[in-house]
């Protein structure tokens, strides 16, 4: 093929002209450093390409190399517990071979090609199969068995499959098809725009149990469901993704970090191998793969790294896993975007941003989604996407913002003055919202209980309630209040900081399982409802104000989840204390 000569450096915008043999999206080497860049626009001959390394010191005459393939991922086993950057480059094999600095045009293959699998093959020598089925399950960590699949597109008899160890490159497997023998390794390659290929697509039913009780008895996300987090800086958007990606019930957690600082990826790859899967028991980190292009990072990259991310997050869905994809923040991706569309000269839309933002954003979330998996055993898979946005000032009508709303189903609205107060997750509860309530009703009342959806619907009425009472406070004065009213307040702020409060470092309080979270909001519902009766037989607000069970109900979410039986017990000594305080100076006394 033909080499194509630089004619125009302008940061990560590399223009070379000789380039008739070039397709839109194809991979080039530019320069002899080879660095790596990717097509992103053709007029005749002349290609803009995006490089995704530092351009400094490249010059017009440089050659550039075509290489004929798209960006594309490897797939296949290591890829859990790897730490990759924008484009699929170990970062931890790159340490060990050139230091503390990633040297420019270093080409490392992103799966290890000398370790070896145990492959024992689930098919025999003259079965048929299709794209999508299972030919084996190699053990990649005590938490993910790694099913090897027949690649997409393939469908024949298995003329012979081997058994033992071998290396992700090695043939494993030989299947003929109409076209001739065709050799299958571990190893797969998947272009990263294009979205990997499913059966059918079905609507989300059950929820991403997350363990961050607003999130979960609220504002709750299903499996293969979207979700966006807005908010200032400071506000606790990249704890609220830490938090999903620890203790969520996906079992595959690709986490990207997007134009996010280095020390928040640090944080994750020091936390994760100490943290222990609620439901496993072993290192979070085994389930885990981490995308990492951080600020100082070369600009252009952080477009590769969502992609990169994405389809990592398709492929173990492909396997029937559920997969939640943290993306750490989409705002850098969408500067990142800002500034390549500047320098191709394009129109530019609102605030500057490229005018085809919105559909960019929509084919990223799109991805999401629980599927009918290829294969003859129609297995099922989920891919949720959570994505963080950092809106300049927390201002929601920011175009990336508002891009983001129009495609994602839940609205985690988080907010400075919560942080402030140290009310942590900061999500306002007025202004956040879910679309799967309707979908997982059904899961709710079979798996947590038939009032659950009740108890929920009684604390979002009083928060709501108490939003109306605190204008007329203002005015007034709580004094003036009704006692009526002033339980109100009492029983929404026992909402708000005795169960939306959560704090995300404390060994206990950091995961709440679904059946806590329903007694802890049983029990202040019914501190409510109970409180309230006692009113009607004449005792005193004060009284109700200063029951000793306040403080139990207040500590109710430091119970550890082997314990739990103990909010039942507050539970009873409610009911006796509030019968007590009726009996002693109710109505009836």
């Amino acid at each position: 093929m033909n080499i194509g000569n630089i004619i125009k450096v302008s940061g990560p915008l590399v223009v070379a002209d000789n380039m008739q043999d070039a397709r839109m999206y194809d991979v080039v080497r530019v320069s002899d450093k080879k660095l790596i860049g990717e097509i992103i626009e053709l007029k005749g001959d002349i290609a803009s390409i995006q490089v995704y390394e530092e351009t400094e010191g490249l010059g017009p005459g440089e050659p550039v190399f075509l290489t004929g393939e798209p960006l594309s991922v490897e797939l296949g086993p290591g890829l859990i517990q790897s730490i990759f950057d924008g484009i699929q480059r170990p970062l931890d094999i790159i340490r060990e071979k050139t230091g503390d600095r990633i040297s420019r045009g270093i080409n490392i293959p992103a799966l290890d090609r000398s370790r070896k699998w145990h492959f024992k093959p689930m098919l025999k020598k003259g079965e048929s199969v299709i794209g999508g089925d299972v030919l084996a399950e190699v053990e990649e960590t005590a938490l993910i068995k790694h099913r090897i699949l027949v690649p997409v597109g393939v469908s024949g008899v298995i003329e012979d499959i081997l058994e033992g160890d071998f290396t992700v490159v090695e043939n494993i497997c030989r299947v003929k098809t109409k076209e001739g023998i065709n050799n299958i390794s571990m190893l797969q390659r998947w272009p990263v725009r294009t979205p990997r290929v499913f059966k059918e697509k079905l609507i989300p039913k059950d929820p991403l149990i997350t363990g961050q009780r607003v999130i979960d008895t609220f504002f709750p996300v299903a499996k293969g469901g979207t979700a966006c987090i807005p908010g200032p800086f400071g506000s606790g958007k990249t704890v609220v993704e830490h938090q999903l990606a620890k203790w969520s019930n996906a079992e595959v957690v690709v986490y990207i970090g997007c134009g996010e600082r280095g020390n928040e990826m640090t944080d994750v790859l020091m936390e994760f191998p100490h943290l222990k899967d609620p439901r496993s028991g072993e290192p979070l980190l085994k389930r885990t793969v981490l995308i990492a292009n951080t600020s100082n990072m070369p600009v252009a990259a952080r477009e590769a790294s969502i992609y990169t991310g994405i389809t990592i997050a398709e492929y173990f869905r492909d396997m029937g896993y559920n997969v939640a994809v943290m993306a750490d923040s989409t705002s850098r991706w969408a500067e990142a975007l800002r500034e390549i569309s500047g320098r191709l000269e394009e129109m530019p839309g609102e605030e500057g941003y490229p005018a085809y933002l919105g559909s960019r954003v929509a084919e990223f979330y799109e991805r999401a989604g629980r599927v009918i998996c290829l294969g003859k055993d129609s297995r099922e898979g989920t891919l949720s996407v959570v994505g963080a946005v950092s809106p300049p000032g927390g201002d929601l009508s920011d175009p990336v913002v508002q891009a983001t709303l129009r495609v994602v189903k839940v609205f985690w609205s988080l907010e400075d003055k919560l942080a402030y107060k140290r009310h942590f997750p900061a999500i306002n509860w007025l202004m956040s919202y879910s679309l799967y309530l309707d979908n997982i009703e059904g899961f709710l009342k079979k798996e947590i209980g038939e009032d659950f959806i009740e108890l929920r619907r009684s604390a979002m009425r009083l928060l709501q309630e108490e939003s109306e009472l605190e204008e007329i406070a203002r005015l007034v004065g709580i004094g003036s209040l009704s006692d009526r009213d002033r339980l109100t307040l009492e029983a929404a702020r026992s909402i708000r900081e005795d169960f939306l409060h959560q704090h995300a470092f404390h060994e206990v309080d950091t995961y709440s399982s679904f059946i806590k979270q329903h007694k802890m909001l049983s029990l202040i519902i019914k501190y409510y409802s109970e409180s309230k009766r006692a009113l009607e037989k004449g005792v005193s607000f004060g009284e109700i104000a200063s029951l000793k069970v306040r403080e139990s109900i207040a500590r109710a979410k430091y119970i550890d989840e082997h314990e739990i039986e103990k909010i039942d017990r507050i539970s009873e000594a409610l009911s006796q204390e509030i019968e007590s305080k009726i009996s002693g100076g109710g109505k009836n006394a």
